[in-house]
């Protein structure tokens, strides 16, 4: 029996959107820059909250002085086109593999039907690198974007790919869910702006998804991330691993 539960705070399913973006707490935390910055950007409505057991036991105050409990947070963003997507993202992800896996196949669950699934992550790389690695792991999901003149990695990720992030990927052909990962070369500083900033360029250019982001809002948005790891702990303490997992894409 899956223990995630989602707690609907408006409705009881995902509303009308072009795309759902995930992205956790990981290496230079590329893909929560982008999610964290779209929601305090862009009109946003906080819609549910993702839960488990597994989740680290901390639960904190949020903006208007409430204590909430540990969650992935799933968000309404409305885009400068008027167009909404959806973002799943949060300062945590469960602690244990079982847990990890079980929030997963809850999304897919949720985000069943999506037109597309974002997975948004980072890999450490050298200073001088700088690539999007497009990953896919359903054939016609990869014909599809190559059709699109969309190069698609078939040699990364090398080190594999660990995470609720690896999952939804590698699990979204069982749900019947077009997903991709969208990776990140970063240096795998606590906040890479600069990475996240040209991994939100490439989506609008490549995916033509207008997300609005300018540079000057992800500093901001790093600022405050920082502020919020310095007093819940390291980010590996949040993704429940070691240091030493680096050089695998979270």
């Amino acid at each position: 029996m899956n223990r995630t539960r989602i707690h609907w705070l408006i409705g009881d399913c995902l509303p009308d959107h072009v795309a759902l973006l995930e992205a956790v707490p990981g290496v230079g935390n590329v893909g929560k820059l982008i999610v964290d910055a779209l929601v305090k950007k862009h009109p946003s409505t906080l819609i549910a909250r993702i839960l488990h057991p597994d989740m680290p036991p901390h639960s904190t105050m949020d903006d208007e002085g409430l204590l909430t409990p540990p969650s992935m947070l799933v968000h309404r963003v409305m885009l400068p086109d008027g167009r909404y997507v959806v973002t799943v993202g949060g300062d945590l992800q469960p602690m244990t593999a079982a847990g990890q896996y079980e929030v997963a196949e809850a999304i897919l669950e949720m985000a069943n039907p999506t037109p597309q699934l974002l997975v948004l992550a980072g890999l450490a790389s050298e200073v001088d690198k700088n690539a999007i690695h497009v990953i896919c792991s359903d054939t016609k999901v990869r014909s599809n974007l190559q059709a699109n003149d969309i190069e698609v990695s078939d040699s990364q990720p090398e080190a594999g790919m660990i995470g609720v992030a690896g999952l939804l990927v590698s699990l979204s052909p069982v749900h019947q869910i077009p997903a991709i990962a969208l990776v990140a070369d970063t240096v795998g500083a606590s906040a890479d702006v600069i990475a996240a900033d040209r991994l939100a360029n490439w989506i609008e250019d490549a995916l033509e998804l207008p997300l609005g982001l300018d540079i000057d809002t992800t500093k901001e948005t790093a600022k405050k991330l920082l502020a919020s790891v310095e007093v819940s702990g390291s980010i590996e303490e949040h993704l429940g691993m070691s240091a030493e997992a680096d050089d695998f894409y979270v």
